[in-house]
């Protein structure tokens, strides 16, 4: 006989872990007992040799779809001489501790019962079991136990009673388990909160189908939605939202309705049909249909499959609704009824809506596949809040993130919990959407924070909220941040030759940075190398108005006559442009940038692909939708030496002003633009390697969302150095906490 101590530590509690022990044993003729513990779950085992070392195989080979193990240990102890297998209560204070589960897309199983007409459980939009369901977005307090869920109002009748306390049952303490007897339920509402007749759920489909704008309140808050073929509905929606030209996202009621209109590889279905169901950024095919409106002018398309109940029961298989986070530009997604009503009455024609709580907004999350395996470009739900591991323990941290795409990031010992999305700072709404937040994850995983880490932008609300913290901070520049987001993920500390390559950034020196080229590791960095400074005429209106960059650019290559260039873009300037150009010579208003982000600007504008923008980043996205699926050529440049070194584009802007005079494609020249950029990258990462001697290289920034410059800089340089790129966490500045929070840890040791 043998008996052992197991520990599992990871995502293994409220995801039918215990049961799955207490199953498992009895078919293994094992004895002894499992519990919850602070850290995940412990079980003492006993039984003869053989089976014990089956018994322990299994517990990873077979563990539950949502259980993630990080690890398993062992230890050898005297057989005790136990007979039966039992589930031990939880001591709650340890139980404080335990991880939480994201939530996670409907199983297989309840699929099955809402479909089933003999089921209890047919055509109900609140199924679930231990795997699947809600968890993160319904949880109030820990322990995670129902009286601090959302669903604490709903009392379980006899029948949902009896399957919560049945170890054999899928359902065994499934906090969220409920039926039509006793759970939550939907209702159908005018524009004024009126309900109206019929079934809620039928009379939505029947709406929706007849060109009706939909508000539906899912598992993270409130949708916009209508059918994705209808072209008025879709332009209705796009002008109600105010949503100029940026792509909305769809909901396919099948894998094949995407597959009729998207290419789809194996990777991207799988990462379509997981359990985090996140919009996949897909490709569009010869059979694409939708509105033109869905995406503009763009051969991509954010497709998801349904991921609650209600989304399988409102969606055929072959339906395609645009299904878009409710809300209007710029403010955070709407959850609570009251103020769904308030704010989306002008725009959704009807709502449905349901009596279940939403504790914890979360907008959907976005990906897509690079060089097969999920790029990150926004993590929330299905992600959110699993954490990262770091590579050694620490002080408790709270990273408060940028500005824009904000996320947060409290620390436990080794581990980094990134909060959901919370989006931009720039209004008092999506403010104490995230204050709320911050309080909530301290409430959350039971964590005070000892060190505060910040961006170093004196403006950002999130330094602010920082430095009114009253902890001891630790400010953190931006582009480092960056490069140690990509390090922590990896659990790796440097040194890496980190290219950090976004918009704008505050620098050390004060000026706007964003394309950088630093010697870090998790303390700190060098500044090697940098893209050359460019002024920024009219400030943030420069940003907003590309056009300026590419005449600023003109201006500093041929002076005034630029005008007279036989080149589209001299033909499309707006009056006023020499004011202009003259108040920057003066250095009035135009701060200098490094941003390889503007670079982008510069040349959409100059190749007459993007003059003004609706949306953050457009230009660079539609540049490289331009470029999509073609080999440049790579234009001159120069490197000069010096601490920094520093990177000019000039003479690759000036021929491409030369090659649009002779008439030059503009499609041909944003991939000679991507080309140049990708080239310029790898040969200064080269140098630095070779005056360094580091052979590692960190891509991150927000640049590198495009996966065409991002291809060719990896297949550059990936024969010759170990290349980490995002994968947990997005490049973009929704990742910049974490790096936030690695640092300070660092730097505490």
């Amino acid at each position: 006989m043998k008996r052992l101590r197991i520990e599992i530590t990871g995502i293994v509690q409220g995801v039918g872990f215990r049961p799955f022990v207490h199953n498992l044993a009895r078919r293994s003729a094992i004895a002894g007992w499992v519990a919850n513990d602070g850290r995940g779950v412990v079980i003492e085992a006993e039984g003869e040799q053989p089976a014990v070392a089956a018994f322990l195989a299994a517990l990873r080979t077979e563990a539950p779809p949502l259980a993630v193990i990080d690890a398993i240990r062992t230890g050898a102890l005297t057989p005790a001489g136990d007979k039966e297998f039992a589930i031990l209560a939880s001591d709650p204070a340890a139980a404080r501790l335990a991880l939480i589960s994201p939530d996670v897309a409907t199983c297989a199983d309840c699929r099955a019962e809402i479909a089933d007409p003999a089921d209890r459980r047919y055509r109900y939009p609140f199924t679930n079991c231990t795997n699947c369901g809600p968890r993160y977005t319904i949880i109030e307090d820990v322990p995670y136990d129902r009286v601090r869920t959302t669903m604490a109002a709903f009392k379980m009748c006899p029948a949902c009673r009896s399957e919560y306390e049945d170890p054999a049952d899928r359902r065994f303490h499934a906090q969220p388990n409920a039926c039509p007897v006793c759970g939550p339920a939907y209702r159908l509402l005018d524009r004024d909160g009126r309900p109206l007749p019929g079934d809620p759920l039928a009379e939505a489909r029947r709406l929706v189908a007849a060109g009706k704008v939909a508000a539906i309140k899912g598992i993270g808050g409130y949708h916009l939605a209508c059918n994705a073929l209808d072209a008025e509905a879709v332009a209705a929606l796009r002008s109600r939202k105010v949503r100029e030209d940026k792509p909305f996202a769809v909901m396919a009621g099948s894998l094949e309705a995407i597959r009729a209109r998207c290419r789809v590889d194996a990777a991207e279905e799988e990462l379509l049909a997981g359990t985090a169901r996140p919009i996949v950024l897909l490709a569009k095919g010869p059979g694409y249909d939708l509105a033109a409106a869905v995406a503009p002018g763009n051969p991509y398309v954010g497709m998801m499959l349904p991921y609650a109940p209600v989304h399988w029961l409102l969606l055929a298989p072959g339906d395609v609704w645009v299904m878009t986070s409710g809300n209007t530009s710029d403010e955070p997604i709407a959850f609570e009824d009251d103020d769904a009503l308030a704010r989306l009455a002008g725009i959704a024609d009807f709502f449905l809506a349901h009596n279940r709580p939403i504790r914890c907004r979360a907008d959907d999350s976005v990906a897509r596949v690079f060089a097969g395996r999920p790029y990150i470009l926004r993590r929330s739900r299905g992600f959110a809040p699993a954490p990262v591991r770091l590579n050694a323990p620490g002080p408790a941290v709270l990273a408060c993130g940028g500005e824009l795409k904000n996320a947060f990031c409290l620390t436990r010992g080794d581990l980094a919990f990134m909060s959901a999305h919370v989006g931009d700072l720039e209004n008092m709404a999506t403010y104490n959407a995230y204050t709320d937040a911050i309080a909530h994850y301290q409430r959350l995983f039971d964590v005070v924070p000892e060190v505060v880490a910040h961006d170093l932008h004196p403006e950002y609300l999130a330094t602010k909220y920082a430095m009114e913290c009253g902890l001891p901070r630790v400010g953190v520049q931006h582009h480092h941040a960056h490069i140690a987001a990509v390090l922590a993920e990896h659990g790796e500390s440097g040194p890496a030759i980190g290219v950090a390559f976004d918009g704008t950034g505050y620098g050390d020196d004060g000026r706007l940075w964003g394309g950088e080229f630093l010697l870090a590791d998790l303390k700190g960095y060098t500044r090697l190398a940098q893209l050359a400074y460019m002024p920024l005429p009219g400030g943030a209106r420069a940003i907003r108005e590309p056009w300026r960059l590419a005449a600023r650019m003109l201006y500093e290559l041929y002076g005034a006559d630029f005008v007279n260039k036989d080149i589209p873009f001299t033909r499309t300037l707006p009056a006023g442009w020499e004011l202009m150009l003259d108040a920057a010579a003066k250095g009035l208003n135009a701060p200098l940038s490094s941003g390889a982000g503007r670079l982008f600007d510069t040349a959409a504008a100059l190749l007459g692909i993007r003059g003004t923008i609706n949306y953050e980043g457009q230009a660079a996205v539609e540049l490289e939708l331009a470029a999509a699926g073609r080999r440049g050529r790579v234009l001159p440049y120069d490197v000069t030496a010096g601490e920094p070194a520093v990177v000019d584009f000039r003479p690759a802007f000036a021929a491409l002003a030369d090659a649009l005079g002779r008439g030059t494609p503009p499609a041909l020249l944003a991939a000679d633009f991507h080309a140049t950029l990708a080239d310029a990258v790898a040969s200064v990462v080269r140098r630095l390697a070779a005056a360094s001697g580091v052979r590692k290289v960190a891509l991150s920034g927000g640049v590198f969302q495009n996966v065409t410059l991002l291809g060719q800089v990896v297949g550059l340089l990936e024969k010759d150095f170990t290349v980490l790129l995002h994968r947990r966490v997005p490049a973009n500045d929704g990742g910049l906490a974490l790096g936030q929070a690695a640092v300070a840890i660092e730097r505490s040791r």
